[in-house]
């Protein structure tokens, strides 16, 4: 009975972070050696957006972002620039006021990033809105790529690719997310060529202004609730890694990690918000992404490689560590030995950023069982401490 439990969940582990991101990326080259290129519809004109940013206490990126909102490569008369500073007592919403053609909605109380996404969408009145985080730059081409996304009628939202500042030398959270965030780029990549990506980062995607819907009020994944729930009403989500926007590591792990369990726990909670999606007779490829990329990561993986270590020290121990149990358990040694490395040199910047990599994934693996401990206590408020920048 210990081995098949080992075997389901080491399978699980392996296909989740390996089997499904290879499946789909051969399923995309068979179908692409087999079929011809669909035409894109072109983009017959440049449609008015509003780049809408919510933004709390985000002061000091204030002038870096506006000089890089100024500076994209689209007609200025058909941008439009919404802020919601709600809650802000830095003086954010003050500074704003030094700028020009800015409009900024602002209130003292406080409702989370939800709370001024929700409010801020009534001003609205483009076709296409594109959000952005107020620490994040985006590449000139950003809007004119995302917006030639949209010629296709049934794409109802897009996703850019999110990227970290590298160094020549960098510490485990600079390397840590930014490998991580190449990985994520390549499967969401095959996911949109197979099919819609599974949701989209609140660092740089767009939709379709007339598909918003008020969302609940202490909602933690906005940009996943939003996005998912415009695949729900049978639009695609498309991803654009030609759209990109970037932006600084947490300054440190435990910055990390408390933006990670925050995450997770939003996750746990966008599980029952999105329960259509698991339906796979209605969503049949869509689900099985869903599944795939989402599920299995929140739920599952984590629990099962806590579980896989001290059942693997069982097997091997009873079968005289003479068989395969044995060698696995000695590359699972590696991978501890390896993330206790990275821990203990977390702080330094080097060159060899690959080291990293085990102590990451032990990280975001820990988050999760934390995020569901603290979603299982309802601890979680909606309104989020920002987590310092590198």
């Amino acid at each position: 009975m210990a081995e098949i439990v080992f075997w389901i969940l080491l399978i699980t582990v392996t296909y989740a972070y390996i089997g499904y991101p290879l499946i789909i990326a051969i399923v995309n080259t068979l179908t692409k050696s087999n079929t011809k290129k669909p035409v894109k519809p072109a983009q017959t004109d440049e449609p008015q957006v509003t780049l809408f940013i919510a933004a709390y206490n985000e002061i000091e990126f204030i002038d870096a972002k506006i000089r890089n909102s100024l500076s994209l490569n689209y007609p200025k008369d058909k941008i439009k620039f919404l802020w919601v500073t709600d809650g802000s007592n830095d003086g954010t919403n003050l500074e704003l006021k030094k700028y020009e053609n800015i409009q900024v909605l602002h209130r003292d109380e406080r409702k989370g990033k939800i709370g001024a996404i929700n409010r801020g969408m009534p001003h609205v009145n483009t076709p296409i809105v594109i959000f952005s985080d107020a620490n994040s730059l985006l590449n000139k081409d950003a809007i004119k790529e995302i917006v030639k996304e949209f010629a296709d009628k049934k794409v109802g939202c897009v996703a850019g690719e999110k990227r970290i500042f590298a160094g020549d030398k960098d510490n485990a959270v600079n390397s840590g997310e930014g490998i991580y965030w190449k990985y994520e780029s390549f499967i969401k990549s095959n996911e949109s060529k197979l099919s819609s990506v599974v949701g989209a980062v609140g660092e740089l995607f767009a939709i379709r202004t007339e598909l918003f819907n008020i969302i609940e009020e202490d909602t933690i994944l906005d940009d996943l609730i939003i996005s998912l729930r415009i695949a729900l009403k049978g639009y695609k989500i498309q991803y654009t890694p030609k759209a990109y926007a970037t932006e600084k590591a947490s300054a440190n792990i435990n910055e990390e990690l408390k933006r990670k369990i925050r995450i997770a726990y939003g996750g746990f909670q966008a599980i029952g918000r999105l329960l259509p999606l698991l339906n796979p007779f209605r969503y049949p490829l869509l689900s099985f992404q869903y599944f795939s990329h989402k599920i299995l990561r929140w739920a599952v993986v984590p629990f099962a490689i806590l579980l896989l270590f001290p059942l693997n020290l069982y097997l091997a121990f009873v079968n005289n560590w003479q068989n395969l149990f044995s060698v696995l358990f000695f590359f699972q040694i590696i991978f501890y030995g390896l993330a206790l490395i990275g821990f203990m040199i977390r702080s330094k910047p080097i060159k060899n950023k690959a080291l990293f990599a085990p102590y990451y994934i032990f990280i975001m693996n820990l988050s999760q069982i934390l995020g569901l401990v603290r979603f299982l206590s309802k601890k979680q408020t909606v309104n989020w401490e920002r987590a310092k920048r590198g």
